[in-house]
């Protein structure tokens, strides 16, 4: 794959990302008790579609590192096999909700009932991502892929992340800011990686015009 190609490949698949995001997360605060399933598998649904294209953000991300600098490729694939991990992750999660979800005979709370997700979403995908934002933020800051501010951002949200992965401690209220399902640990993380996806996704796209008159 060609320089600009991978470039608007990657920068397209974050934007995607991003918007089916930015989407999904306002939907967790609609209700204030037990959601209807409707809500519940909207949310997922739209979640799936997310993953779908942060896999191939990934995916074209250690392209564009083994294409500008062949000497960083082990960083990309680090940022890729991570980000594998999070998406695998994030939507055996999805799978867990849904599948109570459907076959609960009265609506379900899933952030509160399905157990097996509190640390999922929680401490698990925190430390991925902030092996994934690390290693990408390496990458760039080597290689010069992208404008400096996107290896510095990540570096920022890395440490976030790492910050929210002693949060399986404080106990499973989702309405707590630091718990192990709270929506600090878990909605606000979404939030702010879905708007930094959208970011460094136009980034992407731009530069992919440089490196075509390059």
């Amino acid at each position: 794959m060609n320089e600009p190609l991978a470039r608007r490949f990657t920068g397209t698949a974050g934007v995607a990302a991003a918007v089916a995001l930015i989407l999904e997360v306002p939907l967790y605060f609609v209700y204030s008790g037990a959601p209807p399933d409707s809500n519940i598998l909207s949310r997922l649904l739209i979640g799936i579609f997310s993953m779908g294209f942060l896999l191939v953000f990934v995916t074209g991300f250690r392209e564009i590192i083994k294409t500008v600098n062949p000497e960083y490729e082990w960083a990309g694939t680090l940022a890729f096999a991570a980000g594998l991990a999070y998406t695998t992750i994030t939507l055996v999660s999805h799978g867990l909700e849904a599948g109570d979800v459907i076959a609960a005979e009265q609506p379900i709370d899933p952030t509160i009932t399905v157990h097996g997700t509190y640390i999922l979403y929680g401490s698990i995908s925190r430390m991925l991502l902030a092996l994934f934002l690390t290693a990408l933020g390496y990458a760039i800051a080597r290689t010069g892929a992208l404008p400096r501010w996107t290896s510095r951002s990540a570096y920022v949200l890395a440490a976030v992340n790492i910050a929210f992965v002693p949060s399986l401690f404080f106990g499973n209220t989702p309405a707590n800011f630091y718990a192990a399902n709270g929506w600090g640990t878990t909605a606000l993380m979404g939030a702010v990686l879905s708007y930094w996806l959208l970011a460094m996704g136009i980034t992407t796209l731009i530069s992919a015009r440089a490196a075509r008159a390059r």
